[in-house]
């Protein structure tokens, strides 16, 4: 058994300030929580305009006119008639890329 004099200081038995970091603990999971979701969307709306863009450089790059992405780049493949274009476009959580195949045009 302990004695009075033995007991542990008041300040480690005490729950004072367990709701303030609690409470920070779980706003700061929030955050993160939601700078995800919004990097998760930013890199989605990459994708669609990576899908844009090659649909755009294939239409155009099948009948003869230059086309020059606003972000990122693309690459073109003709094999058998057919032309590929590959869109790279930088996202918030690495890269995305599309591709999209048009006949060329004679």
């Amino acid at each position: 058994m302990r004695t009075k004099q033995q007991r542990e200081p008041p300040e480690l038995c005490s729950d004072d300030g367990s709701v303030s970091i609690e409470a920070a603990l779980a706003l700061s999971s929030l955050v993160i929580v939601c700078g995800l979701i919004i990097a998760a969307m930013a890199t989605l709306a990459a994708y669609l305009a990576a899908v844009d863009a090659a649909g755009a450089a294939a239409r155009a790059h099948a009948i003869g006119e230059s086309f020059e992405p606003a972000r990122g780049h693309v690459d073109m493949h003709e094999a058998g008639g057919m032309l590929t274009a590959t869109a790279t476009i930088p996202a918030p959580i690495g890269q995305v890329s599309a591709s999209a195949v048009f006949p060329v045009e004679n």
